[in-house]
């Protein structure tokens, strides 16, 4: 069937079909029948019910369900240590209900001198949910009630942030089942509320890709006062304006999103100081914490006797390479001879904070999935990586029973192989780095612009001439593309 064209109608553009562009996917619709035909029009033809949007919100369902059952054995048989390890199901979730105070006072982390290592608006997330549970104390059905709740609103966040994902892309909404499907969602969305301002984010770039600068603001405030990672999307905005000139989008995006962070943190500031202050360098003290490349080295060096880090060395070496780490992307941003995208350069910043960072915990792997979704909707890079970072999701369970249960090393994992783990998830992240600096470069290699788009993610600065650029290697100027949109 052809849609038929009336005069002076607008045309809506045709979908980019991931069965027709990817490569590992076209080969395993073989089985299926092959790609979808060329006679097929998706994006103008009327696909029924099945929308897009519709078989996204399936498949999330479906995956949200699949996390559950991951769950199964402590939903059943309680979150009790070292079982919850050995059998991979541990959540924070319960042990924050349990042991931290929120199933006696839910916003316990504003009582005077009690200390709270998150940051706030994830203190209000917890306790507005300990709030919703009926019963008093702590009891092993408030227990499961409180893990119940929050994963029922994890999966809504996670249903948002597909569609925020999906809508983004433009011509490419499909790119968001890699965000739907996630394996590592599937293993680690439970675990925490990290999902939460992964949400967060991707509603605000949703909101900045449609130039509505002050809702993007609010929302990327609100991510931040969830997780800090979020605040390096301001970065990648910053740099973005310094290339098109465009400093006011920028200002506008970064004050109103400071305005949001400081409404959530100072009612908390004024309540409980102590506390405040203690949740914004919680870590300073500490020693490296798990699948950070400096605890993977400090197990190492006293296996073999080599010189071990105390955490005031990790602090300063692992700023220290994330500064060098910015400053590459930096460079990259101001020297590439065409303006990176703004999902490119946001993966690029937090992916560096991954691999410095002092502590990597398995559910951080979800603030790069919706990013690398944006950034390099490949399927083969994506699956391989979420195979590495699955492997660390077990290796860290097993590492962890093997602590606490002081069992044998024949029954458990030995340390070289949860070191091995760390590499793997490492090395994967790292690969996934030069991908995406190589379509930085190589244009014709970049998944969205081999389809005539500029940056659809881009809000303001898409299809913007260069107003600074460096030349180092005196490559020529960047050019627009034929279909960039020009703004005056």
């Amino acid at each position: 069937m052809q849609e038929t064209k009336s005069p002076g109608r607008p045309q809506r553009a045709r979908l980019v079909v991931p069965s027709r562009s990817d490569l590992l996917l076209k080969n395993f619709t073989e089985v299926i029948g092959g790609p979808m035909g060329a006679r097929s029009a998706p994006g103008l033809l009327s696909p029924g019910v099945f929308t897009v949007e519709r078989v996204l919100i399936i498949l999330t369902v479906l995956a949200a369900l699949a996390s559950l059952a991951v769950k199964s054995y402590c939903r059943t048989n309680g979150w009790h240590t070292p079982g919850q390890f050995y059998s991979t199901c541990y959540s924070d979730f319960p042990e924050f209900f349990r042991n931290r105070g929120l199933g006696e006072d839910p916003f316990t982390f504003l009582s005077q001198g009690n200390l709270f290592e998150y940051p706030a608006l994830l203190g209000f997330i917890a306790g507005a949910v300990a709030w919703l549970i009926p019963g008093d104390g702590v009891t092993d059905s408030r227990v499961l009630g409180y893990f119940d709740a929050n994963a029922t609103l994890i999966a809504a966040v996670w249903i948002v942030t597909v569609l925020a994902t999906a809508r983004m892309s433009q011509r490419r909404p499909w790119d968001a089942a890699m965000v739907a499907l996630a394996p590592c969602i599937v293993l680690a969305g439970t675990i925490n509320w990290d999902l939460w301002a992964v949400g967060l984010l991707a509603a605000g770039m949703l909101c900045f890709a449609r130039e509505r600068l002050v809702p993007a603001g609010i929302l990327f405030g609100l991510a931040v006062a969830t997780k800090p990672y979020a605040a390096l999307i301001l970065a990648a905005i910053f740099l973005l304006a310094v290339r098109t000139g465009r400093i006011r989008a920028f200002l506008v995006t970064a004050g109103t999103a400071m305005v949001a962070w400081l409404a959530v943190n100072i009612p908390v500031a004024v309540a409980n100081p102590a506390g405040w202050r203690h949740s914004l360098g919680a870590t300073q003290s500490q020693e490296a914490g798990y699948g950070s490349v400096w605890f993977a080295y400090n197990l190492a060096a006293r296996r073999l006797r080599w010189q071990v880090l105390d955490p005031a060395a990790i602090n300063v070496l692992a700023l220290t390479f994330f500064l060098l780490a910015c400053a590459a992307v930096a460079f990259v941003a101001l020297t590439a001879p065409r303006r990176p995208r703004l999902a490119q350069l946001a993966f690029l910043l937090v992916a560096a904070l991954i691999l410095t960072n002092k502590v990597y915990s398995p559910q951080y792997v979800l603030w790069l999935i919706p990013l690398l979704a944006l950034a390099r909707p490949r399927w083969r890079d994506f699956l391989v990586w979420q195979g590495a970072e699955g492997l660390y999701w077990a290796a860290i369970w097993m590492f962890l029973a093997q602590v606490t249960s002081q069992g044998p090393t024949q029954h458990n994992i030995d340390m070289p192989y949860y070191v091995l783990a760390v590499a793997a998830h490492m090395f994967a992240t790292a690969y996934l780095i030069l991908r995406v600096v190589w379509d930085i470069y190589d244009p014709k290699y970049d998944p969205l612009r081999r389809h005539h788009l500029d940056d659809p993610h881009g809000g303001p600065f898409d299809g913007l001439p260069d107003h600074l650029r460096f030349s180092p290697f005196r490559r020529s100027e960047a050019v627009l593309p034929r279909r960039a949109k020009h703004h005056a």
